[in-house]
């Protein structure tokens, strides 16, 4: 003998939320979709506008100077100060439209790397679980036109396994670094905030 139990709904068919509001397969087919492309086309357009749109360079200024970015720190890391002046370089040249020189340019950033230490960030069971990489960047923007400097300080902070040394930390962590830092950068010397 079978027994049949009638209260139990087929699985798969249907399925409901508190409240009496119920989904089918077909429902929820699109729904899914509809709410990842929703997702995407607003994570496009923030994208879009902070790289482009937030970009303010007055009309009169031609040409820019990335002088070499100096590390005056207690601690130096030899790769950072290059491999920043690069890429800060190229995002310069690849998101305006700048044109690089290196005799007298309109705008000439100079920068030092002030800080690169290392502080614990959170202890787990009286022992150090996680270090906190600081790096400090002075910045400063001549104007030659306007005869003016404006300086900047950009400040970025990198976590990572207390388990680990520092040049492992270092290896880990390279590329975040250097695009985290040169955004910070870029953002302060052209965009309006």
């Amino acid at each position: 003998m079978i027994l049949k139990n009638k209260s139990r709904k087929p699985v798969g068919k249907s399925w409901s939320l508190p409240g009496k509001v119920s989904f089918s397969r077909v429902h929820v087919s699109w729904i899914v979709p509809l709410i990842l492309w929703g997702w995407f086309a607003t994570a496009n357009s923030s994208c879009s506008i902070y790289r482009f749109k937030d970009v303010s360079i007055p009309d009169s200024i031609k040409t820019v100077k990335v002088n070499f970015i100096e590390n005056k720190a207690r601690y130096i890391n030899p790769q950072l100060s290059p491999q920043l002046t690069d890429k800060l370089r190229q995002k310069i040249v690849n998101q305006t439209r700048l044109s690089q020189t290196n005799g007298d340019a309109d705008w000439e950033i100079s920068a030092f790397i002030s800080d690169y230490s290392v502080s614990t960030a959170a202890i787990s069971n009286q022992q150090n679980a996680t270090d906190r990489l600081n790096i400090s960047v002075s910045v400063s923007l001549y104007d030659r036109l306007a005869n003016k400097t404006q300086d900047y300080q950009v400040s970025h902070s990198f976590d990572f396994s207390a388990t680990i040394t520092l040049e492992q930390a270092q290896v880990q962590l390279g590329d975040q670094i250097l695009t985290n830092m040169t955004d910070e950068i870029f953002n302060k010397l052209f965009s309006n905030w």
